[in-house]
């Protein structure tokens, strides 16, 4: 059960993308790439979650110079956005390594079966209302929103206020653009 103690834990927020920041509907382009559609409410969330400290990470299956950019704009540091991964585990666990923080000191944003020991090994795991079943059995949390429908918002926000972080000065707003 996931308490008010155990979201002030929380020091990092991983998400997968296919299907948590986005629907999951890919549009192949002529070129070979891939069309995905983020909400910029969800993308606000994380940009947020990264100014007030949070760690920030990435890890997703898909991989495009497109997605790379997008995660870059969103602060997910580099040197924490793991594109076209394989076991999400092993990567899960170095991203804890390599950024100081323990696997329960996360949050983690997962929709599919291979998001499954992720979701099991984080502190607190997420999907949203229309993951596969076996990623909801294995979540903390079953987010009310769908993947790419305010999802990320909606938990990222709640996870800031309960840690007192949820906070704005309308002469500083810039900074979070």
């Amino acid at each position: 059960m996931v308490t008010e103690q155990s979201l002030k834990k929380i020091k990092a927020v991983v998400f997968d993308i296919d299907g948590v920041m986005t629907d999951g509907s890919l549009i192949p382009l002529s070129d070979g790439n891939l069309l995905r559609i983020f909400d910029a409410k969800d993308s606000f969330a994380i940009r947020v979650a990264a100014r007030k400290g949070l760690i920030t990470a990435i890890i997703s299956g898909g991989k495009t110079e497109a997605l790379e950019k997008r995660c870059l704009h969103l602060n997910v540091k580099p040197e924490n956005l793991f594109l076209g991964a394989r076991g999400k585990l092993a990567i899960f666990n170095r991203f804890c390594e390599q950024n100081g923080v323990l696997p329960e000191e996360v949050m983690y944003f997962g929709d599919d079966i291979p998001d499954i020991q992720v979701l099991k090994a984080c502190g607190i795991g997420v999907a949203p209302s229309d993951a596969a079943e076996e990623a909801k059995e294995a979540a903390d949390i079953v987010s009310e929103f769908p993947g790419g429908k305010r999802c990320v918002r909606h938990e990222v926000e709640n996870l800031l206020k309960v840690q007192g972080k949820w906070t704005f000065d309308p002469d500083r707003f810039e900074e979070f653009y």
